[in-house]
Order: C-alpha cells, then structure tokens, then sequence
C-alpha cells in the first residue's frame, strides 16, 4: 500500500501483514470463502481504514490493501477498487469509536439464525461475546425489498445502529459482522461465531425442544474477561499458520 497526500500516512509493514493474514486465517477457518472481508481502522488516523481491493479473502497480500475514508471511499484515486459493501465497515466505525476491526461474512453455519428461530445464544465459554442478545439486521424495515447488498452509507449506518454496542449481529439472509477493539479480537468473535453456530445447531438438535443451558449473562461476563486474553494464543496460531505459507 502506497502513501498518498490525502491519507492518513505510511502504515507500518507488520500491520499490512497482519491485515492481509487476517484474510487468510478467516478463509482457513471456513468463516470466509470467496466473499467476505476484514478492515482495521488505521492506527494513525481514526477517520481512515484499511481493507483489501476486492478479491478472495485466502488470496489477500499486503500489496493488496487499500485505505478508505469513512465515507468508504479510497483516499488515492488511483488505488484499486475495493468491496462493493465496504460501506459495512466506514458506517460502523463512524458510529463506533471503540472498534478498532470488523469482518463481514456469510457463514453458512450462523445464516439460519438470522432466519428463523429463537435467536443465537452463547453456547460455551469462548462464545461469551454472544450472551447479549444478537440482534439481526432486516434491510427490508428500512428500505423495502432491494439486493440484499450494503453497498451505500444510508444502508451501512442502518446496519450499525442494528449492531448498537454489541460485537456481533446477523444480517438476515445475508450474513453477519462481527467486530472488535483490535484485529485478533475482531477475528476471534468472527471464528468462534462462526463455531458457536455449529455447536447451537447439534444442540438444538440433541435437545429436542427442550431446555438447553446455554451460558448466562454473569457467566458470559466473566469468560468474556479471560477471552480478550486468550483470544492472542489462538491468533499466534493461526498467524504462524499464513507465515509459513507465505513467509510474511
């Protein structure tokens, strides 16, 4: 990624590496296939964030990175064209300061529980981040029927105030964002939404109907608390993991 007057400076290398194995570890993980994607609000510029041009996520290179302002749009107008829903992600760091990283995703294992259902609940400890309740993004309440695509500002700020202060939320037919206060924790709620999907799904099939003892808000809290410092060894994994593929 090359600097440009009107960005918000040189990134450094490792980050550039970290964003694009980012790519590459959701792809492993089965989060992402051919679609999907991850940013990272830039370190030096709140109002900047970076993602790769549009591409397939296991294929992503620091070389690939784009920076966009926060109206999505790319701060070199020379720059290669990025996602067409990449308005996802200015929208949500526009209305969350906090968030330092989000992936969008269309995960086959969460998609049925923007459809039908009581809703995705916690179902183990390293899912806590799910104990409040996860809400899901209806594009049709606010704009009717359309592509199912957030490929404008007014489509991703709805999708952000659906998000609110929660990590996750489902899009309903679609997929779902996930995001987080740095990049391995972004990635870490995507892969382990992504877990907790499958294991919600055996459960609800062993169950029966009925009761299931899915964490409660006082536990998810507390697990919540070791998982932001946990959340580095499953990313060490997974980081050496791309370095040996690809030595960066």
């Amino acid at each position: 990624m090359k600097s440009h007057p009107s960005s918000g400076g040189p990134v450094a290398p490792d980050t550039l590496a970290d964003l694009a194995a980012a790519s590459r570890i959701l792809a492993a993980r089965g989060v992402v296939d051919g679609m999907g994607h991850v940013s990272l609000r830039h370190p030096a510029a709140p109002d900047r964030f970076l993602i790769s041009r549009s591409m397939a996520p296991a294929l992503v290179t620091p070389d690939d990175i784009v920076e966009l302002d926060l109206n999505s749009e790319p701060c070199d107008p020379d720059a290669p064209g990025s996602f067409l829903e990449r308005f996802i992600h200015g929208e949500i760091y526009r209305a969350r300061p906090d968030v330092m990283s989000v992936v969008h995703s269309h995960s086959a294992s969460v998609i049925p529980f923007g459809l039908s259902g009581p809703g995705m609940r916690a179902m183990y400890h390293n899912a806590a981040f799910l104990s409040c309740d996860v809400p899901v993004f209806d594009i049709r309440e606010d704009f009717g029927t359309t592509d199912m695509l957030v490929c404008d500002c007014a489509r991703g700020s709805s999708l952000a105030a659906t998000l609110g202060e929660r990590s996750v939320a489902l899009m309903r037919a679609h997929g779902s964002v996930a995001c987080g206060p740095t990049l391995r924790l972004a990635v870490f709620r995507a892969v382990y939404t992504e877990v907790n999907a499958r294991i919600q799904h055996w459960t609800n099939a062993l169950a029966s109907g009925g009761d299931i003892a899915a964490l409660s808000r006082e536990e998810a809290e507390l697990a919540d608390v070791a998982n932001t410092g946990a959340a580095t060894r499953s990313w060490e994994l997974w980081r050496a993991e791309v370095h040996d593929q690809t030595g960066w």
